[in-house]
């Protein structure tokens, strides 16, 4: 397999881009199979070696890193977007344990999920399988790569990943690290494979031209990635929209607490998709509420824009638009609009909201049940940060984005999201009368 992995990269250079793509994805097939099969211990003997390496690589890691942000500053991109995709210590130190935990995570594939009998006694059971080979297209976070291998690879699933050019020396080196990880547990190489090419052709191939080989693709990025990826993907797509993250503080909230959660659901990480970007506040506690929440958000270095209530409230406020409450900023900017209750909170998030991830502040539980039931969102919190939005902190070990989907996966995809199931029917001679 080592000599498929070279010949491939040799050519990331040619012209032939489609007779390229086309052998990564015959590899990645070739793989699929093994991995269907492999054994759990194996796989994660090859996560716990990819985690090794990355320690024992940090500072080549954070090398590749430092010349990605280099590029980036010089291209001009926003400060959200270099902190996606600045690397350092800690956050190296992050992904090798998200390695560990994925490899501590109970194994979906062969897992039966339901099984019954039936009259005529046949024994019927359904049992978690690999989807397959997963396409994951994502832009500046090098962290996906290792994230979405290690899924891939604890799922049974070979991986083919394309990468934004902003992070491509990062990822190489991060990428590495899990084929060491592989070819030490003796599975193949190219279950998880790094698009050797920054040409932007290379998307549209995997959209369009490898539905023969990918089973389902992940695009994980800015709004017109994942438009372009749904508009023109000719095999299923596991989407993750964007995050257009609202807090509702209630009349009970109790302030304090309303205060800390705003302060993190916004400015935490402002450029993660679980930040928060629209702030609803109940118009029977706004007298005494806003001026707190407001002054704040202002001291931690966040614009606040609102409308005539809250205005009216505090002049450092600029006056939002209609434009404001459907904007994800990944910024530190945040809509504030002051609300009849509850019910309008939730028509507010019904109209402007992104399926994605919303919280309600409040101590009356009725309130609280109220909200959990009736927005419709992956992912409702009460009492809590938005910025929870994330498979780690679920307890799934990482997570290959947050689905705004209904069908199939919707929330963090973690391992089980990354199976599907097949029919396992057992009989003594039945035949259909």
């Amino acid at each position: 397999m080592t000599s498929v992995v070279t010949s491939i990269a040799e050519r990331a250079d040619s012209s032939d881009l489609h007779s390229l793509m086309q052998d990564l994805g015959r590899a990645a097939v070739a793989a699929a199979e093994r991995l269907a099969l492999a054994d759990s211990s194996v796989k994660d003997q090859a996560l716990l070696a990819a985690a090794a390496a990355i320690r024992a690589r940090a500072v080549a890691i954070l090398a590749a890193n430092a010349d990605d942000m280099r590029d980036g500053e010089a291209a001009g991109m926003s400060g959200a977007l270099l902190d996606r995709l600045s690397l350092d210590a800690k956050r190296v130190e992050a992904m090798a344990r998200g390695l560990e935990e994925v490899a501590a995570l109970a194994d979906p594939v062969g897992v039966t999920i339901a099984e019954w009998t039936r009259p005529n006694g046949l024994r019927i059971s359904r049992v978690r399988v690999p989807l397959g080979v997963i396409g994951i297209i994502y832009e500046s976070r090098p962290n996906v790569t290792a994230d979405a291998g290690a899924l891939c690879l604890k799922s049974g699933n070979a991986a083919i990943l394309r990468g934004g050019s902003d992070s491509r020396r990062s990822s190489a080196a991060i990428h590495a690290c899990l084929v060491e990880g592989l070819k030490s547990a003796g599975l193949p190489a190219t279950a998880i494979q790094l698009v050797p090419t920054a040409d932007r052709a290379a998307v549209g191939e995997m959209l369009g031209g490898m539905q023969q080989f990918i089973d389902v693709l992940v695009p994980r990025g800015g709004k017109s990635l994942v438009a372009r990826v749904q508009a023109e993907a000719r095999v299923p797509v596991i989407g993750h929209l964007e995050g257009n993250c609202h807090v509702y503080v209630d009349r009970d909230a109790e302030l304090d607490m309303a205060c800390r959660i705003v302060i993190n659901a916004k400015m935490r990480r402002t450029g993660v998709c679980g930040a928060a970007e629209t702030l609803l506040v109940d118009r029977a506690c706004a007298p005494w509420h806003l001026t707190s929440l407001i002054s704040e958000l202002i001291a931690a270095g966040c614009e606040v824009r609102g409308d005539d209530s809250a205005r009216e409230i505090d002049d450092r406020v600029k006056p939002a638009t209609e434009a404001d409450w459907s904007t994800e900023y990944l910024d530190a900017i945040i809509a504030l609009r002051v609300v009849d209750g509850v019910d309008e909170a939730i028509a507010h998030i019904a109209r402007y909201g992104s399926s994605h991830t919303d919280a309600i502040v409040t101590s009356n539980a009725a309130t609280a049940e109220r909200f959990l039931q009736r927005v419709d969102s992956a992912i409702v919190l009460h009492n809590a940060s938005t910025q929870f939005a994330d498979g780690g902190e679920f307890g799934m070990g990482a997570e290959i984005g947050i689905s705004t989907d209904r069908f199939h996966a919707r929330g963090p995809v973690g391992v089980e999201q990354l199976t599907s199931y097949k029919y396992v029917v057992h009989g003594a001679g039945q035949v259909r009368p």
